[in-house]
């Protein structure tokens, strides 16, 4: 009864918002990580779009850069960041992704992800 249950709860899982990519950005990031980091990445989606309320760990907002965002995936002692911004207030795009080596986000990356954005509200019009 237990098991059926809990096929039956990830059958309906509730979802607050949507992850879809954007051109091959972050597919290009993706396909190059080990299948480990692959995995958190996509359990770190499943989070996002699940939960009603994400945690900061989770999805942060860069300040003073407008609405740009950054999943942060986190894989024993390395961090990775995967750019990100919304459209229509419930889906996710995302942009592309990096492996973060210091405290500071790069600002190249940021650019990148600014671009991605500007390019992808450009042909949505």
């Amino acid at each position: 009864m237990r098991q059926h249950f809990l096929s039956l709860q990830n059958e309906y899982k509730m979802k607050y918002r949507t992850i879809v990519f954007y051109k091959n950005y972050f597919e290009d990031f993706f396909i190059k990580q080990s299948s480990k980091v692959k995995k958190k990445i996509i359990w770190t989606f499943d989070l996002i779009e699940e939960l009603p309320r994400i945690p900061e760990m989770y999805l942060k907002h860069i300040r003073n850069v407008g609405d740009l965002y950054e999943i942060r995936v986190q894989f024993g002692s390395d961090s990775y960041r995967i750019f990100c911004f919304f459209d229509e207030g419930k889906i996710i795009v995302l942009a592309h992704g990096f492996q973060k080596k210091s405290q500071k986000t790069p600002d190249q990356e940021i650019e990148k992800a600014l671009k991605i954005k500007k390019e992808y509200e450009r042909e949505k019009k």
